[in-house]
């Protein structure tokens, strides 16, 4: 882990808190927020490693009571509120997308893929039945409403597909790959 690391880790976890001012309150304690597209690209940019480190760092913020959390929210109540599944499956998310991203060189469809899978079906996986649970609803009504989130999680992917297409070309060198193999891929689409 190097400096250079280390900064990316933080920038993405800033990002990620900054996303987090951009919110829309829903009934059902779960609101939409920017934060999802923080996720998923950190997961495209820095890989599951780096990535899940970005995720963790923000979670202990949180943790120790940083209002680091959509709407300035912090404290160790949001491990126990209907928001904690969400908030495990950004750890899942950014592991899935940096693990597509990773399997061969960046392109639009495996980065849409990727956020796809990570930024929404991981996050879901996660998120809904933990509300159903902490909030002692039905997992049948739950998964509905959490519908009202899948229009937004669908444009957010699209804009991490983009912004991801978009960092690669611009500066290569953010991309949190082993420093040879992931430059390699990454000019390899800017060819393209």
């Amino acid at each position: 882990m190097t400096g250079r690391d280390l900064a990316r880790i933080a920038l993405f976890a800033a990002l990620i808190i900054a996303l987090g001012m951009v919110v829309v309150p829903l009934p059902g304690g779960v609101p939409i927020t920017g934060q999802t597209l923080g996720v998923m690209i950190a997961g495209a940019v820095l890989g599951a490693r780096r990535g899940s480190l970005s995720i963790l760092l923000v979670l202990v913020l949180a943790a120790v009571g940083l209002p680091v959390l959509a709407g300035g929210r912090g404290g160790l109540g949001v491990f126990v509120g209907p928001t904690v599944g969400y908030l495990i499956g950004w750890i899942a998310a950014v592991v899935v997308i940096g693990l597509i991203m990773r399997t061969g060189p960046l392109r639009w469809w495996r980065t849409g893929l990727a956020t796809l899978l990570g930024g929404i079906g991981a996050v879901y996986l996660f998120g809904i039945p933990l509300q159903a649970l902490v909030l002692g609803i039905d997992l049948g009504p739950t998964a509905l409403s959490s519908l009202a989130f899948l229009p937004g999680d669908l444009i957010k992917a699209v804009a991490a597909t983009v912004l991801t297409l978009a960092l690669a070309r611009a500066y290569p060198p953010a991309f949190g790959d082993a420093p040879d193999r992931g430059r390699e891929r990454v000019r390899e689409h800017a060819a393209a």
